[in-house]
């Protein structure tokens, strides 16, 4: 029978992020080549054009192999024909850990109920905290690893592979991850030519979501660009009704910001050379996206709460003050994922109605659309675990959490029809169909001291430079500085 432990937890949804992710989905669709690859001008079109299809139906609203015993392909488990034999492991338990809690943990615990229900072993889930990789050092220096943990970062999982911690994907996993997966997945998935994680949960996070009403009253279109954001904001804040909430509680949401204005407003290439640390951030190019942040960032009439009051707004509240109050709520849009639909869903408002969204506006010559995603990596020899792995893998582990809402998947065999309503299944169509191209959630690609880590590095340089966004060099040099130390030192 699966078990939940339960440890402090720092998100209640990043995949992702705790959707962040999830860092979930920023992430209306993804941008961007892979890490270290690079996108011809016409598939970036095609993929904004994707985009703004993801942000018409907002607005509006296989076979797999694999060895061992278990159902037989077809056969009907309760959530549909199988398409993935598995093992039988009766008696076998395996410890997965992931920063999802509240409704996500909900939806992820039925696709562990099924696992269990197919392969008879025992699944406990553990939520843990952001900073991941710290969680499982001290797991491991303990001598009680878990047997598999859902990465957020792309440098979490090579950092995870460098410490000798992760176990290269087995035969039956890969047999999945080549049927089901474009390249791009598959190579963010990959250490150095070898796959040690499967991409489970993905998130589209260049959407803003608006309350339908605010934008009504106060009489206001969906803005297309930074300008026309600005201009909106300013007329609903007129109309009585601050315009932007924003969880600055939680660090994550406003690398998210700064990662969407400096892709449109310095392109691809340097978006790719930044991640890599390539260029400092120093350079005038950082510059000049802190600057056009500072014109939300540094007016206290604009956020819900001022900058004090972001800085003490978790993610999952930033969502929900957006939605409830009938015709006053605290604010009348909140940036961040496709994942917003889950805190949405906590309220009374419903999506396509009383929330639609729209993509994060033109800073540059092109509207940016950045992606995330959680990753499930092995850290035992466990069957158990090469097992999950398997399953996650395949569409039979990703419709059981689509049919819940709050997920995409890049899975491409997975049937759109699973998603619970048009507005998810045309972003989810819109996410496969970019095959690979598309761009990863930046800060999730840096070490995890710099890039994923409450209170440090990004995170707290952001929250310190939403509180003071005239400090523009200052925060240039405090974020050289650690991300200097992180690369150097890969922590």
């Amino acid at each position: 029978m699966r078990t939940t432990l339960r440890t402090r937890t720092t998100r209640t949804t990043r995949t992702t992020r705790t959707t962040r992710t999830t860092r979930t989905t920023r992430r209306a669709l993804t941008t961007l080549t892979t890490p270290g690859t690079r996108s011809p001008r016409g598939s970036r079109r095609a993929a904004v054009a994707l985009a703004a299809v993801c942000a018409l139906a907002l607005a509006g609203c296989g076979d797999g192999d694999g060895g061992g015993g278990g159902p037989e392909p077809g056969k009907d488990t309760g959530t549909g024909a199988a398409s993935v034999r598995l093992p039988k492991l009766d008696g076998q338990k395996v410890q997965v850990v992931a920063v999802w809690t509240g409704p996500e943990q909900q939806a992820f615990t039925k696709v562990l109920d099924e696992f269990e229900k197919r392969t008879g072993a025992e699944v406990a889930y553990v939520p843990t905290q952001d900073a991941m990789l710290n969680y499982i050092g001290t797991k491991i220096a303990g001598g009680a690893p878990p047997d598999v943990a859902m990465l957020q970062q792309v440098g979490a999982l090579k950092q995870a592979v460098e410490r000798k911690w992760a176990r290269p994907v087995g035969p039956e996993a890969r047999a999945q991850l080549a049927k089901n997966y474009s390249k791009g997945w598959q190579d963010l998935g990959a250490v150095d030519g070898t796959p040690y994680g499967v991409y489970f949960k993905a998130a589209n996070k260049s959407l803003i979501w608006y309350n339908t009403a605010v934008f009504e009253n106060a009489g206001v279109s969906e803005p297309k660009t930074w300008k026309e954001l600005l201009s909106t904001a300013e007329t609903v804040s007129a109309s009585g009704v601050t315009p932007f909430s924003i969880g600055g509680a939680d660090g994550w949401t406003l690398t998210d910001w700064f990662e969407n204005v400096y892709l449109s407003q310095a392109g691809p290439e340097k978006y790719d050379r930044l991640a890599r640390h390539e260029i400092p951030w120093t350079d005038p190019s950082v510059a000049r996206a802190l600057t056009t942040l500072a014109d939300v960032f540094g007016k206290p009439n604009l956020i819900a709460g001022g900058a004090a009051g972001a800085l003490q707004t978790e993610f999952p509240a930033s969502v929900t003050q957006t939605f409830t109050g009938g015709d006053a709520p605290k604010a009348g849009m909140v940036f961040e994922g496709d994942f917003v639909s889950i805190n949405i869903a906590q309220t009374e408002a419903k999506v396509g109605t009383d929330a639609k969204a729209f993509p994060f506006p033109a800073v540059g010559a092109e509207a940016p659309v950045v992606t995330g995603g959680d990753v499930a990596v092995a850290l035992t020899d466990k069957p158990a675990a090469q097992a999950l792995l398997t399953f996650l893998a395949s569409p039979d582990a990703a419709r059981i959490w689509a049919g819940e809402g709050g997920f995409l998947s890049p899975n491409k065999a997975m049937d759109p029809a699973a998603y619970p309503n048009d507005v998810q299944r045309e972003i989810g169509k819109a996410l496969v169909a970019a095959g690979d191209d598309f761009r990863f959630d930046m800060s999730d690609q840096m070490p995890q001291s710099f890039g994923g880590t409450p209170g440090k590095g990004e995170w707290k340089a952001l929250q310190d430079f939403l509180k003071n966004p005239k400090d523009v060099a200052g925060t240039q040099a405090r974020l050289e500085a650690d991300a200097a130390k992180a690369y150097q030192g890969k922590s």
